[in-house]
């Protein structure tokens, strides 16, 4: 329940991702709670976890689509 708390507490709060390293921090903190959720939703079938899962991933993407334009630029 503790790893459910804080991805909503991750998915709330405004990311301000300023520089790389933000960025890259918050990408892999995104990526453990999807990993984390998905070990604790092939468990119960919960479909609000897969519903939290698809919030943060979208999330995810957003980070990583700002992170990979900075990188290539």
């Amino acid at each position: 329940m503790d790893l459910i708390n804080e991805a909503l507490r991750y998915e709330q709060q405004k990311l301000s991702l300023k520089t790389t390293s933000d960025r890259i921090v918050a990408s892999k903190k995104l990526k453990t709670l999807i990993l984390g959720l998905n070990e604790i939703y092939k468990k119960t079938k919960n479909p609000e976890l897969m519903d939290i899962m698809k919030r943060l991933t979208v999330i995810k993407r957003k980070v990583e689509k700002r992170l990979n334009l900075r990188i290539t630029i």
